[in-house]
């Protein structure tokens, strides 16, 4: 008997047990979405939170979700993500809610408010307590989910070309100033100027404008606006804190496994906690050089601006709550949060002092 049909046969049964015993992996399709920002490509903070996000979606989605991260302009310009996103243009942008307060007056409370809440008070605003369930429906409308996604910390007061000496000096000065703080400066008489943070130091260099707000010392210093400028005010009133949002399309949300959205949430929880970690360690370095290496004159504002500035805030609140019932609901819960709050973080920011001041005292 032949022996060829035999040996076949056997090799069939070995091939088909090998077969039905080894799972057959199918990798899952890969989806490959496109993060426009607000920010110069690799710009500190801001763009290296956005960068950090997309990284850290790829890595932990095992590359079913991909993230393609365009910086400012290379799609659209900085203060068009909203609309890309909301279109359909792109799937996720990176940017700031304070953007968009002209066509949603209250979106500005989800970056930072003036006099506001602090970077830690109002994460607990947004992820423990109702902030989030308001941001989703502020943002409904536009087809768009956002979310908490990096944190610059406070800001500074800005630069000036020339030192203040009360609230009348403010009167017709061309600032450029973001969010709801410029609001307050055009109530105290100041003209505010939306100036993009690619276009920011050309317009100081220029003369085009006589101060600028934009972050902190480490992206002040990157933006090269200490050597146009001597005077570095503090504190920031109109920024305490430095919220940035991921916005992702709601259609594309939904088509995305229960899996990949926690991928997406928990990337960006921890670049919040990662970027404001990152802000005050590059901050304190780049205070010191700024101090160090530029004629520069450390000034705190007025008395009299900042009574003026914090009757203005109030005001404008209550203006901001005027406009709808939602943005009624929305003033109403932060100011709920920040009475609630604060008390803690006073005593807690006495304790830093204290501890501050002892540690200064056994140097």
């Amino acid at each position: 008997m032949p022996i060829g049909p035999k040996l076949s046969r056997r090799a069939a049964m070995v091939i088909g047990a090998v077969t039905l015993a080894t799972p057959t992996v199918v990798r899952a399709q890969t989806l490959r979405w496109r993060m426009v920002t607000s920010w110069p490509k690799g710009r500190t903070g801001p763009g290296i939170s956005a960068r950090r996000i997309a990284e850290r979606i790829n890595a932990m989605s095992d590359g079913r979700l991909q993230v393609n991260l365009f910086a400012a302009g290379e799609i659209v310009p900085p203060f068009a993500v909203l609309d890309a996103v909301s279109n359909g243009t792109v799937e996720m942008g990176h940017t700031a809610s304070l953007y968009w307060q002209g066509r949603m007056p209250a979106a500005g409370f989800f970056t930072s408010v003036p006099f506001g809440l602090g970077p830690i008070e109002h994460q607990a605003w947004i992820e423990l307590r109702d902030g989030q369930v308001l941001w989703d429906e502020l943002y409904k409308p536009h087809g768009i989910r956002a979310f908490l996604a990096g944190n610059t910390g406070p800001s500074m007061g800005g630069w000036f070309r020339r030192k203040l000496n009360g609230a009348e000096d403010l009167k017709g000065m061309r600032l450029r100033v973001q969010g709801l703080g410029a609001e307050i400066y055009a109530k105290l008489g100041a003209v505010p100027m939306t100036i993009s943070a690619g276009d920011l130091l050309p317009a100081i260099e220029k003369g085009s404008i006589d101060a600028a707000e934009f972050l902190a010392p480490a992206t002040d210093l990157e933006a090269g606006l200490p050597k146009y400028a001597p005077f570095y005010y503090a504190p920031g009133f109109n920024k305490p804190n430095g919220a940035s949002e991921l916005l992702v399309s709601l259609s594309a949300w939904e088509r995305l496994s229960p899996d990949l959205r926690s991928v997406v949430i928990e990337a960006c929880r921890a670049e919040h906690a990662l970027g404001l970690a990152d802000a005050y360690q590059t901050n304190a370095a780049a205070l010191t050089e700024i101090l160090g290496r530029y004629p520069v004159s450390l000034e705190a504002f007025p008395r009299s601006i900042m009574e003026a500035a914090q009757a203005a805030s109030a005001e404008l609140l209550t203006e901001i709550a005027s406009t709808s019932p939602l943005a009624s609901r929305i003033v109403e819960s932060y100011r709920n949060a920040q009475r609630e709050l604060r008390g803690w973080s006073s005593l807690a920011a006495d304790m830093a002092r204290a501890n501050t001041r002892a540690s200064s005292t056994a140097r």
